[in-house]
């Protein structure tokens, strides 16, 4: 059987989702070279190696659906429909950015598209979820509210904070952990005396919870929309813990010297754009003529989103004050 007629997704769609996991690559790549460059300010957290879990996700939730995240969020971004240009004229710092150059790479948002912000504080999306979530059940909306974290997340008391409140309301949340395997320079091994059971930590609230391969782009879309559609027919929240890890340092700043080079090496090999080429081409679902134009289009994409933000203005400096609360 096809993974077509299996997962009941066409050829474009298939593709769809390898070229958005080449996008937000791409875009990452590209965001490195112009922070060496001095074009990018401040922090830059980049989601090489993740994308599977992002694309397979979103694809996976509906339009109306809400969306916050943590400050690794450009992936998230994009995948949610944010487009390439706005995105990296933020990250430059231009009025023509998503956040009108004033939030960065860690404070994407755009309303228009229920992406609700990244946040800076961690687990500081967690409360906020769980809001959103409250609003759209009394508001009797089908929406749910989706939260994307890492594993440093579950040690702050607003992660059970929030898990106790999604499950005592039934609230219709999707709480997804990204185990990256690291929480900035800390080994999850280290930092949690449950790193191998944390898809567990739900069992104590009665919600329903599982873990999958985030390197598996497929897979981590068939199980978030079995668990959307349940927490869509108000069923309660559900958890998701997708293994994953990240190719570069926690930021820019990170040189890495706390990973094993055998490590990385295990990890180089199940890339996830790399297994799903491969998976497509086997399927025929993908030629190799195909594949460079995806390519060559995710290439154009970035280098003229890149040539946007470099060329939009900056913004004055009276508009420091605008859109504030006081």
């Amino acid at each position: 059987m096809t993974l077509a007629k299996k997962m009941e997704l066409k050829k474009g769609q298939l593709q769809g989702f390898l070229r958005m996991m080449m996008l937000i690559r791409r875009f990452e790549e590209k965001a490195a070279e112009m922070y060496m460059r001095g074009k990018i300010g401040g922090f830059l957290h980049l989601y090489i190696g993740e994308e599977a879990v992002a694309v397979g996700s979103i694809a996976a939730l509906k339009d109306e659906d809400y969306v916050v995240t943590h400050y690794r969020e450009h992936g998230h971004a994009l995948a949610k429909g944010l487009s390439s240009k706005s995105v990296m004229a933020e990250l430059f710092g231009r009025t023509t950015g998503c956040s009108k150059g004033k939030g960065g790479s860690m404070h994407l948002f755009d309303a228009s598209k229920n992406f609700l912000g990244g946040y800076a504080i961690v687990g500081g999306m967690l409360p906020v979820v769980t809001g959103l979530a409250l609003a759209s059940q009394q508001q009797g909306q089908k929406r749910i509210a989706c939260a994307y974290f890492g594993d440093g997340a579950v040690n702050q008391g607003e992660f059970h904070e929030s898990m106790n409140l999604a499950a005592l309301w039934k609230l219709p949340v999707l709480f997804f952990l990204e185990n990256n395997g690291y929480g900035m320079g800390t080994a999850v091994e280290r930092a949690a005396s449950y790193a191998q059971t944390i898809y567990r930590l739900p069992d104590g609230y009665g919600m329903p919870s599982q873990r999958i391969d985030g390197q598996d782009v497929l897979e981590v879309f068939q199980a978030t929309k079995e668990a959307a559609a349940r927490i869509r027919e108000g069923q309660g929240p559900e958890f998701i813990e997708a293994i994953t890890y990240r190719y570069r340092g926690h930021s820019m700043a990170d040189p890495m010297e706390y990973r094993e080079k055998t490590e990385e090496e295990q990890w180089r090999g199940r890339d996830p754009i790399l297994l799903f080429r491969k998976r497509l081409e086997e399927d025929a679902a993908l030629a190799s003529k195909e594949f460079d134009k995806l390519q060559e289009d995710v290439d154009k994409e970035v280098d003229e989103a890149t040539q946007f933000a470099d060329e939009s203005p900056l913004a004055p400096l009276e508009d420091i004050y605008q859109n504030i609360y006081a």
